[in-house]
């Protein structure tokens, strides 16, 4: 898994502008949290889906960006939390156990 590391609420632009062209996930994980470290071991034991960017969140550092993503794309926070971006809306969000990468890649098509 090759996370691209969210760390600039800039980058939600970015974001929002290349899931224009292909889906974007991010993934929003607490350090602190078994559960999510869980989950994010579950993705990465998987391949990950063609043409889709998974962006990676520490919540714990980068809590306003956290914020922003929820305000953003109008999504009650979570975590861990899966976001998947398409065409500058979130179409698809699941947390805790229900995060799994076969659901990813059926919400990507």
């Amino acid at each position: 898994m090759n996370w691209i590391a969210l760390t600039d609420s800039d980058q939600l632009d970015e974001i929002r502008e290349q899931s224009k062209h292909r889906p974007v996930v991010i993934f929003k994980h607490s350090t602190r949290c078994s559960i999510s470290t869980m989950a994010k071991n579950r993705l990465e034991r998987e391949k990950p889906v063609d043409n889709v960017s998974f962006y990676y969140l520490d919540l714990l550092r980068y809590r306003p960006i956290s914020n922003k993503v929820a305000e953003e794309f109008h999504v009650h926070h979570e975590s861990p939390q899966v976001l998947l971006i398409k065409n500058g809306e979130c179409t698809y969000e699941e947390t805790h156990n229900g995060i799994n990468m076969q659901e990813i890649a059926a919400q990507a098509l």
